[in-house]
């Protein structure tokens, strides 16, 4: 009587055995071509190829390599003198993965200030709430001569910053420049 059921529940029991493992190797397959590609991408970066790199880094799906390769291959452009293949390059960087989407955001914003497009940096780090990302947004505020934006800016990341932080004084001084005065880090005991 139940050995329909048995045999049913055998087969199933195979089917999903058999369709996990299908989808194990697919994924495994899918992650090592990206790592391939991601590869392939750095070795033309090196060679000085970034034309090869650029097309290459386009066939990657949105992931962490992706966003590194974007990261590299802005960063040989700048080198080569070439910021705004640079910017192009970062703006495509759709942000799959929160923490390297912030460094490539923040590097974005950089390169568009320093190429006179402070508002559109300004407009890139809108929501902006780390230490770093402040600090580029006041540094955008400072370019376009907006020094009442810039010193909230500055104090605001000087705040978010640890008291140890390294980059601690150089915020200050920026923060100096504008017209603020740092506020005194509270020492834990």
């Amino acid at each position: 009587d139940n050995g329909l059921g048995l045999v049913g529940g055998v087969v199933v029991g195979v089917a999903l055995f058999s369709g996990y493992h299908y989808w194990q190797d697919r994924a495994h397959a899918a992650a090592v071509a990206q790592h391939a590609a991601y590869q392939s991408t750095l070795l033309d970066i090196r060679s000085g190829d970034l034309d090869k790199a650029s097309q290459t880094l386009a066939g990657l799906p949105d992931s962490a390599y992706s966003e590194l390769g974007a990261l590299q291959l802005a960063k040989a452009q700048v080198e080569k003198g070439d910021r705004e293949a640079a910017i192009a390059t970062l703006e495509v960087a759709d942000g799959a993965q929160p923490g390297v989407a912030a460094v490539v955001q923040q590097r974005l914003a950089r390169l568009l200030i320093d190429a006179g497009r402070g508002e559109d940096a300004l407009k890139l780090l809108a929501g902006a709430s780390d230490a770093v990302s402040l600090e580029a947004r006041g540094d955008a505020h400072f370019a376009l001569d907006q020094t009442e934006q810039a010193r909230a800016d500055y104090a605001q990341a000087l705040r978010e910053l640890d008291s140890a932080a390294p980059q601690r004084g150089l915020l200050e001084l920026k923060l100096s420049e504008v017209g603020g005065t740092p506020d005194e880090p509270e020492v834990e005991s």
